[in-house]
């Protein structure tokens, strides 16, 4: 194919295959509904990009040029998508995003992460571990590497990591060398259903394992030396784990200020001391041990590792710790699932000790919020303070008698205020905050700067006014 075409073209995933045949040398040119940073950043790079569904924006080449163009569209478009329409009825190839990246690993050493929560952190980690000690790697990742500032690495390696997306199953275009699965939770019930259905998806993403390959999974989620959601597996198969024994394991754990540890490393047999990680959060230990695991399956020798997991710097949104000062911290981070939030808020916890927590949590998707509704207010319970948005619908329209309001009311704090995310600003400057969190996968890091800049400004003295429309607890 001599041009792509990209609708959802800002999407973290679509991103990363539009830079992929950008620096392939292919014309690239998408759509998406919204101007963002990161669409902005592909337009520096050499694609072109509109915001308006209408095929007559389509560039001509790639209209009149059938048989070489290809379409690739993210799963996450409707099928009233008048552009995908319109190359539908025109005959020009369109395929799914997953299906794009499956056919681009073929061939190549495959390192593939899955996990319904921790993969996005998992898969840069590995990446970055590839890069520094195993001599490169292609990776196309779930989020911005702060390390490479970018959610795409190219290399003459043929290594290859892959954040393996179960949404949509769409993690079953892939045939890894190498699989990590690092949680199988109730997610994405709006494509599955059921926690059962969703089992029955890993079961069928690790069965695509290459006779010769592995794989690398949370110890809990094994059964009699199995994965505890399927009965056979006949390839090797480790375990990993925090802080428990396991093939692979950290352990002699110290705190270091700033929620930082220091640590050993039992990678099956072998021990690296001393390992210190460039990111806080008990749970990023958890994920670099996850990594090292997968580096050390696909055959990598991790004599240097300990550097490499120093000099990690993270991903974007993902415990992204934006101010720190005497007086304030603030921390933004994409959790939109229970379990991950219970992780966030428990790991930024460790972070800043004795510090009052106030979390702003923007739910993702009507139907996750009604599935999940009781977990939400569980896991944002743990927080001293709450300030809860509307529901971001992103692909979805209303669901009737669905709202925040079904976790606002279920949260068990006194201190929590339910708001628009228009009022946001003026609802956080009538209150006294030590740690603040932004949590969600929505449209909440729009506001990341102005939120950032309000605290600076409370750093320096400045005077602020409240002026809000929320509705608190104590008036509902």
């Amino acid at each position: 194919m001599k041009n792509v075409y990209f609708i959802g073209i800002g999407g973290i995933g679509m991103s990363a295959l539009a830079r992929y045949f950008l620096h392939r040398q292919k014309p690239v040119a998408g759509y998406d509904r919204t101007c963002t940073p990161l669409t902005q950043a592909l337009e520096r790079e050499g694609a072109l990009v509109h915001y308006e569904d209408d095929a007559l924006l389509i560039p001509d080449v790639f209209k009149n040029n059938g048989n070489n163009t290809l379409v690739v569209y993210t799963p996450a478009v409707g099928n009233d998508s008048r552009e995908l329409e319109f190359f539908r009825k025109s005959g020009i190839r369109t395929v799914k995003r997953a299906e794009a990246l499956g056919v681009i690993a073929v061939g190549k050493k495959l390192l593939a992460v899955s996990g319904t929560h921790g993969k996005t952190t998992t898969s840069a980690m590995l990446a970055h571990i590839l890069t520094e000690v195993g001599g490169g790697c292609n990776a196309f990742l779930g989020g911005i590497s702060k390390n490479y500032g970018s959610n795409l690495l190219l290399s003459d390696a043929n290594l290859m990591v892959a954040e393996a997306d179960e949404y949509d199953r769409s993690f079953l275009h892939l045939f890894p060398d190498v699989a990590v699965v690092t949680a199988v939770d109730a997610d994405h019930l709006d494509v599955y259903g059921s926690l059962e259905e969703v089992q029955r998806a890993f079961k069928d993403f690790v069965s695509h394992v290459k006779p010769s390959g592995a794989l690398v999974i949370k110890k809990k989620l094994v059964r009699n030396g199995k994965p505890a959601f399927m009965q056979h597996f006949d390839k090797r198969i480790y375990t990993y784990a925090f802080d428990e024994h396991a093939d692979f394991y950290a352990f002699n754990l110290k705190p270091l200020e700033g929620g930082y540890f220091s640590f050993d490393l039992y990678l099956r047999g072998q021990t690296l001391r001393g390992c210190t990680l460039g990111v806080p959060g008990w749970v990023n230990v958890e994920n670099a041990v996850a990594a090292s695991a997968a580096a050390w399956a696909a055959g990598v020798n991790l004599r240097l590792l300990p550097e490499a997991l120093k000099t990690f710097r993270g991903v974007q949104r993902r415990l992204d710790v934006h101010l720190r000062t005497p007086n304030f911290a603030y921390i933004d981070d994409y959790a939109h699932h229970p379990e991950e939030l219970r992780a966030a808020i428990t790991s930024i916890r460790g972070m800043f000790p004795g510090k009052k927590l106030t979390g702003i949590f923007q739910p993702h998707l009507y139907s996750r919020t009604r599935d999940f509704a009781p977990a939400f207010a569980e896991s944002l319970s743990l927080l001293d303070e709450l300030i809860l948005l509307d529901v971001y619908p992103a692909r979805e329209e209303p669901v009737e008698g669905v709202s925040s309001a079904l976790i606002f009311d279920r949260v068990s704090i006194a201190d929590k205020t339910m708001c628009s995310k228009s009022d946001l600003l003026g609802v956080l400057r009538g209150k006294q905050v030590e740690t603040l969190v932004t949590l969600g996968a929505g449209d909440i890091d729009t506001l990341v700067e102005e939120i950032r800049d309000e605290l600076k400004g409370r750093s320096k003295g400045l005077s602020v006014e409240n002026t809000t429309s929320c509705e608190s607890a104590a008036t509902r």
